[in-house]
């Protein structure tokens, strides 16, 4: 059985770490390159940055603050917002990341999500899928969650894996801050409906909600924001609590 990941992630905003509920009223949670050397040194397994407003700002990813964290981690890093080209992709491998995290670009461009494949290979191609319930489906979100799109998830899903993406981070927008439990019903969705890895997000709010996403679901990842900036879950205590409910971790 593969090794499920505890994946802290950095939301950015004017270049500061912040964090929401359901996509809005962002508050401050600290300086991103502090949290990420705290992370690495921690045990997490990877590091997730999103540059939340790249693309309703309408420009290209924070290249510099990439840097500066790619040289205080020593865990795979990936990083997404703004990126629209296969010459972002490989501005950002540059700059110190494993990975990129393509979202609402990809929903506009598909064949984006083919051309960094075949031109990266498909281990450093993320598709970042933000999901909203819909009736008894759930619908894909662009530009940060604001427009709702005519794609449903999991035919999504099907054709990101048709196209060349590696991995699939997907999260809940009814539980995105919300600490109530990841949503185990739209993850069992997508893991059932691809075979690349997904990367649960969205309502982590307890060392059971992390067990419960494992147990109940294929998901070989779980995310979250706040109860690891605000210091509610220390990662090590996690993947102890994991280790004796016999859930592999790294």
């Amino acid at each position: 059985m593969l090794k499920r990941r505890i994946i802290p992630c950095l939301d950015i905003a004017n270049g500061r770490t912040v964090k929401g509920v359901n996509f809005l009223n962002l508050r401050d949670a600290g300086d991103p390159v502090v949290l990420a050397a705290a992370y690495a040194k921690q045990g997490a397994d990877e590091l997730v940055f999103l540059d939340i407003t790249a693309t309703i700002d309408e420009r290209k990813t924070l290249i510099e603050l990439v840097r500066e964290i790619a040289n205080v981690i020593d865990i795979p890093f990936t990083v997404g917002g703004g990126i629209r080209s296969v010459a972002d992709v490989k501005a950002l491998l540059q700059a110190g990341a494993d990975k990129v995290s393509v979202n609402s670009a990809a929903v506009a461009r598909p064949a984006l999500l083919s051309e960094i494949s075949e031109t990266f290979g498909n281990q450093c191609l993320v598709v970042a899928i933000d999901a909203q319930a819909d009736g008894d489906t759930f619908r894909v979100m662009v530009n940060g969650g604001r427009t709702p799109t005519n794609w449903e998830v999991s035919q999504w899903a099907r054709e990101c894996e048709r196209l060349g993406a590696g991995e699939i981070l997907l999260t809940s927008m009814r539980k995105d801050g919300s600490r109530s439990g990841f949503d185990v019903e739209l993850t069992s969705a997508v893991t059932q409906a691809v075979k690349l890895p997904v990367i649960a997000s969205g309502g982590g709010g307890t060392e059971d909600h992390f067990r419960e996403i494992f147990e109940k679901t294929e998901a070989t990842g779980a995310l979250a924001a706040s109860v690891f900036h605000f210091g509610d879950i220390a990662i090590p205590e996690l993947k102890t609590y994991l280790k004796s409910y016999k859930i592999p971790v790294r």
